[in-house]
């Protein structure tokens, strides 16, 4: 028993690719707080100064809020649960899952700002131009500060690298050296920018209502950014979702594993890759071997491949097939 447990230390890896990014974890937190107070008071002057561009940034920065909640809780809950053994790969997919919800929330604002704005298009409301203006300049002001907030860490450099080898049919091979991609904090950084797009947009209908009478462009201006802001949703909904799903590598990836592995007239007969993180993939390999190389030799082949950061080969002698 006393061997069993020196094997299983000397042996045992962590399953943990999540890579965590505390500075975005902080300037979140920062941003969230400025947004809260800019949302209030952007609602009450929407409100009574009926500007519907006004009113449309205070909620977006509303949803936004709650979008900035979700990354927080991502990140708390990636941390705490990094090394449990109810997730076999690690909280890698937290971030990921916490991008992909935000991109919904991202989504349904734009909804709701194309269904408002086209109300107003047929029926108008008086606006009051200078107040609307003057906080529409507050509200962009804060989403600019945001921005440059989040902007350089929504990705972040993240290394690290262990192997182990052994004689066994069984191997598994671990190596990640690359910059990894947060898209929890991608998510947060597109509402705010969706934020300082829609306060832009505010600013400039409400000049060209109150200097030239085109009190039109208000709505329409609404209806410009939720058609733009619907586009970066759908884009980061494409990113996070194939990872989500276990989604496998592009083909020519996987025809350079299939090459690499029979190089020396050796069968691949099964493979699965898929993501198990925003940037680390995971295979399982089933070889039959007619040269007689071990699972050790083909784990070494595929350690060029550096986005395969977790690899289990089995092997089959063709030998004791026959």
């Amino acid at each position: 028993m006393e061997n069993v447990e020196k094997l299983r230390q000397q042996w045992a890896h962590q399953h943990n690719f999540a890579a965590h990014n505390n500075s975005g974890e902080r300037n979140t937190a920062i941003v969230l707080l400025l947004t809260v107070v800019t949302m209030f008071a952007e609602i009450i002057a929407g409100t009574i100064y009926g500007s519907m561009a006004l009113l449309a940034d205070g909620w977006h920065m509303g949803t936004h809020a709650a979008a900035f909640l979700i990354t927080l809780f991502a990140y708390r809950y990636a941390r705490k649960h990094a090394n449990s053994p109810t997730y076999s790969y690690g909280t890698g997919k937290v971030s990921v899952l916490g991008g992909f919800t935000s991109a919904v929330a991202l989504g349904l604002v734009a909804l709701v700002m194309l269904v408002e704005s086209g109300v107003r298009i047929f029926n108008p409301q008086d606006i009051h131009f200078d107040q609307a203006i003057m906080v529409a300049v507050i509200g962009l002001i804060v989403n600019v500060v945001s921005v440059f907030l989040l902007k350089d860490h929504h990705s972040h450099d993240h290394g690290h690298s262990h192997a182990h080898e052994n004689s066994h049919e069984h191997s598994h091979h671990h190596s990640h050296s690359h910059g990894h991609e947060d898209h929890n904090l991608k998510a947060a950084y597109f509402h705010v920018l969706a934020d300082a797009l829609t306060s832009l947009l505010a600013i400039g209908a409400l000049l060209m209502g109150k200097y030239v009478g085109l009190n039109w462009l208000d709505p329409l201006m609404g209806i410009v950014g939720a058609v733009i802001i619907s586009r970066w949703a759908w884009g980061l909904m494409k990113q996070t979702a194939p990872i989500l799903l276990d989604a496998s590598m592009k083909q020519k990836q996987l025809t350079e594993i299939k090459q690499l592995i029979e190089q020396e007239g050796d069968c691949l007969v099964d493979l699965h890759v898929w993501k198990v993180s925003a940037d680390h993939y995971a295979a399982s390999l089933i070889v039959v071997s007619e040269s007689g190389a071990n699972s050790d030799h083909f784990k070494g082949k595929l350690a060029q491949i550096k986005t395969l950061s977790h690899v289990t080969v089995e092997v089959h002698m063709a030998s004791q097939a026959q």
